[in-house]
């Protein structure tokens, strides 16, 4: 039997939380292992409760949830904890720097509970999730963000360690598609496209499929409506 997936629920608000971890334990698979209503507070206990996934809010007090992400993607003994990044409203300004920061994708808070479920799934299996409407200002708001350390500047070198194939794979994946999907459009088979992937994380230390995202459109290998 698959082990159920750990579930880390942040959230300031007392009565969301509890929302939240309610629907998450009705689903057989899933277990809430911890709350945190503050971002630091998440973050410890994601240390000492060994969460698989921590669904995220952005706003909290003390540390907000995207410093929160940063500190536990830059922990290397939570280096296979995913973040699902919540917000309020999809237009997020900081959408970006969550997902910079190393959140697996974000959802909007009125997303269906089937829905919610499903994304945790999702991001716990180490696919990214990006709510469907926001997508492409999100990216074109990546496109106009600053230049930062480790960025759109390191992008460009870290793309020329990919051979031409995985430049291929590369592009689909920030395209949207899955596995499955790539492998169909370059005639490979499942299992080679799900390798091609995980080389291409590698080589580009990436955590998940929203930073291969991040890197592509940072490198100007995909533009928006390309």
């Amino acid at each position: 039997m698959t082990p159920a997936i750990r579930v880390l629920l942040a959230d300031d608000q007392a009565l969301v939380r509890a929302a939240f971890a309610m629907l998450v334990e009705s689903a057989p698979d899933m277990d809430v292992v911890a709350q945190a209503g503050t971002g630091r507070e998440a973050v410890e206990l994601a240390r000492t409760r060994r969460a698989d996934l921590v669904v995220m809010d952005v706003r909290m007090p003390d540390l907000d949830g995207i410093e929160a992400t940063r500190l536990i993607a830059a922990d290397e003994d939570l280096a296979g904890v995913k973040v699902l990044m919540l917000t309020t409203y999809d237009t997020d300004e900081h959408v970006v720097e969550a997902l910079r920061a190393g959140a697996s994708g974000f959802l909007v808070k009125d997303t269906k509970p089937a829905e919610l479920l499903e994304a945790i799934r999702t991001v716990a299996a180490g696919e990214s999730l990006l709510s469907p409407g926001p997508t492409a200002r999100l990216i074109a708001r990546v496109l106009r963000q600053p230049e930062t350390p480790g960025g759109t500047d390191d992008a460009p070198r870290s793309l020329a360690t990919l051979s031409d194939r995985e430049r291929q794979v590369l592009t689909l994946v920030a395209r949207g598609l899955n596995n499955t999907e790539v492998a169909e459009a370059l005639g490979l088979s499942p299992l080679t496209a799900k390798t091609h992937v995980s080389r291409i994380m590698g080589k580009l230390t990436a955590r998940d499929r929203a930073q291969l995202v991040i890197t592509a459109y940072e490198a100007g290998l995909v533009t928006p409506g390309g």
